[in-house]
């Protein structure tokens, strides 16, 4: 069956599922909550450490110096209820930069010198809005549970390609249809995309321990609730993959510094 009649079967089904299932208020009220914001993420992971923690913290920021290739144009035509949810094309923001070269949506944590720590109880989540996700990168600790959810009206095809972990590929034809899964070994960073709409990507850091943010749009990040100690951070980005390490020793209560530089590709 083609591409075009799978769409047409799968908007079909999801108009009768929306309509048994009322309107789009709460959706709207869910991905607000739950969508990447434009500050920078900090630890521990944003769902509070299951092990020992301080009063230490490291801030820093990632910026790329060069000028990097223009992202890929996004003009949601494959799929209907995505261009309806799109009033301009958009793109895919693989390099997301402001005028002074800050980095946003790299992975930074303690790679080194950390305990492994219980995973929290409580999920994460990855949305699928506007046919792209949300957010685009995020942190979760091993046996964490990860909650992955359509808030679109059309299909999305979950495919985790994981290298360490198991990867997956789940099919979601339904609005607010759910699956949820965990990891059980760190892997950072763990790729993800939609094989219904090739535009659509996302990455998750796997690790043991819940030290790690995401930079926000002006490169700056903060992880907090250190204990005293040394350790050795990294920072990942999707396309300029990992750093060298950066050394830290803070003691209780002191704010510590580690910046981070990329080189256009």
């Amino acid at each position: 069956m083609d591409m075009k009649k799978i769409l047409a079967l799968t908007l079909m089904a999801s108009l009768l599922v929306m309509a048994g299932c009322g309107g789009g208020d709460d959706d709207d009220q869910y991905f607000s909550k739950n969508r990447g914001g434009s500050s920078a993420s900090s630890g521990s992971g944003g769902s509070g450490a299951s092990g020992p923690t301080g009063t230490a913290s490291i801030a820093g920021k990632v910026v790329l110096t060069g000028k990097a290739a223009p992202n890929e144009v996004i003009t949601f035509d494959a799929d209907p209820v995505c261009k309806s949810q799109h009033a301009t094309a958009g793109h895919n923001e693989v390099v997301l930069t402001d005028a002074k070269g800050d980095l946003a949506n790299v992975f930074v944590y303690v790679k080194d010198g950390a305990a492994n720590y219980p995973a929290p109880s409580t999920p994460v989540t990855l949305l699928q809005k506007g046919c792209l996700y949300h957010p685009r990168v995020m942190g979760i600790q091993v046996n964490q549970p990860l909650i992955i959810m359509n808030g679109d009206p059309t299909l999305h095809n979950v495919h985790c390609m994981a290298k360490i972990n198991d990867a997956f590929n789940v099919g979601q034809p339904s609005q607010n249809m759910t699956s949820e899964k965990k990891f059980d070994k760190p892997e950072v960073l763990v790729p993800f995309k939609c094989d219904v709409h090739s535009w659509m990507h996302a990455d998750i850091g796997v690790v043991s321990n819940p030290f790690f943010a995401i930079t926000g749009t002006d490169g700056t990040f903060k992880i907090a609730g250190l204990p005293a100690g040394t350790y050795s951070l990294v920072a990942v980005h999707e396309k300029y993959g990992e750093s060298q390490p950066t050394q830290v020793t803070v003691k209780d209560g002191e704010a510590a510094t580690a910046n981070f530089t990329f080189a256009a590709q």
